[in-house]
């Protein structure tokens, strides 16, 4: 039976500052739930009368049309599924859904927000969902609140690697944040808010009209560790962050944040360690200090360069989470090994900050480990995955098995990792964490 399904929250923020964040892009990206089977196509270019796509398993496409008609800002906007080609059919055929955004000043400077969903789905289904979307939406504005307070104005910023698991995540908290973003791609660019970029040899206009670099762009480190793959790691980072840093500072730019990684400190570096502590052993350590020693043009020329040594990430829409969640889900999940490796993860939500503030915080220079302030063992980890999808650990991976499917050297630097890392610098500078604690991080990526 098709009933309204209600959902209420209050948000510390005016209602106009709620609404233009919805209206701003990117909001889409915030608000999908990444647990989904469904990827983001087109986001509406206007809550007025856009229409925003979304690609369904098997080749299906769910529309979301805006209605003119209900469009009354900053109180209400409404879309409903339409139709837009043959493969929006069978959606439509199936699914009542006409949803309706509503804002509410209560006259203390918040806004209570309710989302009316009209539909068959049931109520407990959608619970999940809109639960992550008005979390997102209240930590997303908080962010953005504390960054205006210490003086952060509008910015150009040029991302590199923005359609990848970070930068996709990173560019909408940005421009829904008032910002613009140019994502800096190799291909031809599809339209103003893009610009080609050439690792090997960039344009000297490249950067012109910006005021901060995030660097980004990599190979992944997932794979075999083949002469070739272990080229391509270093390959695709340590030329292309000197040449992009060596034409920050030409162009004058103020901030340079680049991404770096835990791998600095080797696989098995002891702990904890932080950012006062040496480079360690292996190829990752190598391909690290040199990818961060890349950077060193744009330091020398006064621009301040932030390194953000990147945890273990945790979405399922990539890495470790990405190929374990479907295993445990299934009842195959287990520790690797003996299980008693560290494992310094970071949520994706409170990786994406952390780029925020090294824009604001110019207290943060250097290296910053970006990692959640509990780090845990691999069998702790495993037990936590477990609990929260309600499923047993019980099938343990031996050690042979990374080493078979990644080699002796990719099992050890990465499978079998040991890595106790924190984060001094972001302690001194009282960092909140939306997600401090395991359990946390992953009901909310994982609904």
């Amino acid at each position: 039976m098709c009933s309204e399904r209600v959902f209420s929250t209050v948000v510390d923020a005016p209602r106009d500052e709620v609404f233009a964040w919805h209206a701003r892009p990117g909001a889409i990206h915030r608000l999908f739930p990444p647990w989904q089977p469904l990827r983001i196509e087109a986001e509406a270019a206007s809550l007025a009368d856009g229409t925003a796509r979304l690609a369904l398993p098997g080749g299906l496409t769910w529309v979301a049309r805006h209605v003119a008609e209900s469009y009354d800002p900053p109180r209400c906007f409404v879309d409903t599924i339409a139709t837009d080609g043959v493969t929006s059919l069978p959606a439509r055929a199936v699914v009542r859904w006409r949803h309706i955004h509503e804002f509410d000043d209560t006259g203390d400077g918040r806004t209570r927000m309710t989302d009316r969903v009209q539909t068959y789905v049931p109520e407990r289904a959608l619970r999940p969902m809109f639960a992550y979307r008005h979390r997102q939406l209240a930590d997303d504005l908080a962010a953005h609140r504390q960054a205006r307070a210490h003086g952060l104005k509008p910015m150009t910023i040029a991302v590199t690697g923005s359609s990848g698991l970070v930068g996709t995540a990173l560019s909408a908290l940005l421009s829904t944040g008032g910002h613009r973003v140019i994502r800096l791609v190799r291909r031809a660019p599809a339209g103003p808010g893009e610009r080609r970029w050439n690792p090997d040899d960039p344009h000297p206009e490249l950067l012109t009209g910006v005021d901060a670099v995030i660097h980004l762009a990599g190979a992944s480190i997932a794979g075999r560790f083949t002469d070739e793959h272990r080229r391509a790691i270093r390959d695709s980072r340590v030329g292309p962050t000197r040449r992009l840093a060596e034409l920050a500072a030409a162009t004058g730019l103020e901030t340079f944040v680049s991404a770096s990684a835990i791998g600095f400190y080797g696989a098995c570096p002891g702990g904890p360690v932080t950012e006062e502590s040496g480079r360690g052993d292996g190829f990752l350590a190598d391909v690290v200090a040199q990818w961060e020693d890349a950077a060193a043009a744009a330091e020398q020329a006064g621009v301040r360069v932030v390194r953000v040594r990147t945890g273990v990430v945790q979405s399922p829409r990539g890495g470790i989470l990405r190929v374990l969640a479907p295993l445990f889900r299934l009842g195959l999940g287990g520790r690797v090994g003996d299980g008693a490796q560290w494992l310094s993860w970071i949520g994706i939500d409170d990786l994406v900050d952390i780029y925020l503030r090294a824009l604001w915080d110019t207290d943060l220079t250097g290296p910053v480990n970006a990692v959640a302030p509990e780090p845990v063992r691999n069998s702790q980890y495993t037990r936590t995955l477990a609990r929260v999808l309600h499923r047993p650990a019980v099938l343990p991976v031996p050690a042979a098995g990374p080493r078979l499917l990644l080699g002796e050297q990719g099992a050890r630097e990465v499978a079998l990792a040991s890595q106790h890392v924190t984060s001094a610098e972001l302690r001194r500078a009282g960092h909140r964490f939306r997600h401090p604690d395991l359990e946390s991080a992953l009901r909310h990526v994982l609904g």
